[in-house]
């Protein structure tokens, strides 16, 4: 489990007490490792997300579940809920272009069991394709409404650098975000500075990890 955000990895402790983890250093980010599964992050934006990457596939990582928020292009996706990235839309961080792949290689059954999953547990999950930004000031109106009549549903700093790595590795990779705010609203409102958001993701991220120590995601 690769969690992007500094609020979800606050609760990693309490998580590597409840299932017996081990800690590890990680860079800027932490790791705990057990039998079952591991917890590294935080990694916010694509740079230090493809480096935490390169360091846990160099450890022994196989198969990779992504936690994190994005922002809402449209208005099906609502703040709160549910978004697994299913392509990239548009790519405009850095780090991809260091990684040249001729086989766009992508684990579509892993994919679809970690939707599945989440889907029999009761959660409505999202798919569809994902826009990745560097530059967080910039994702600016013209931008928001461009990329959503291209069918782009989402943004967020990361994914596309981890599925190029994941690819370029040839790893199994996919990805659930918690939708933190709409951007195709006038008046944009930070759903992820509420606390009543950070705590239900910070539920969904342990939900996530039940899965892992019961073997659903495997």
């Amino acid at each position: 489990m690769l969690a992007a955000n500094p609020t979800d990895t606050s609760s990693f402790f309490k998580l590597a007490q409840l299932y017996g983890l081990q800690e590890h250093r990680l860079f800027h980010a932490k790791l705990y490792s057990g039998a079952t599964f591991f917890l590294a992050g935080p990694t916010v934006g694509a740079p230090m997300a493809a480096l935490t990457l390169e360091k846990l596939i160099a450890l022994g990582a196989r198969k990779v579940v992504v936690y994190g928020w994005c922002g809402s292009l449209h208005a099906s996706l609502q703040p709160g809920a549910l978004f697994s990235p299913t392509g990239v839309g548009m790519c405009e961080e850095g780090t991809s272009a260091h990684y040249p792949l001729n086989d766009p290689y992508y684990d579509e059954e892993w994919h679809s069991l970690l939707v599945r999953v989440l889907t029999n547990a009761g959660h409505q999950v999202s798919q569809g394709l994902i826009w990745t930004t560097d530059a967080l000031y910039r994702e600016t109106r013209q931008k928001v409404v461009q990329y959503s009549a291209r069918g782009i549903l989402a943004v967020d700093m990361e994914y596309t650098a981890l599925r190029t790595v994941a690819a370029y590795r040839r790893i199994s990779l996919a990805a659930v975000m918690k939708v933190s705010d709409a951007l195709f609203l006038e008046n944009w409102v930070p759903r992820f500075q509420l606390k009543r958001f950070q705590a239900d993701s910070r539920r969904q991220l342990g939900q996530l990890c039940v899965f892992l120590q019961e073997g659903e995601l495997a």
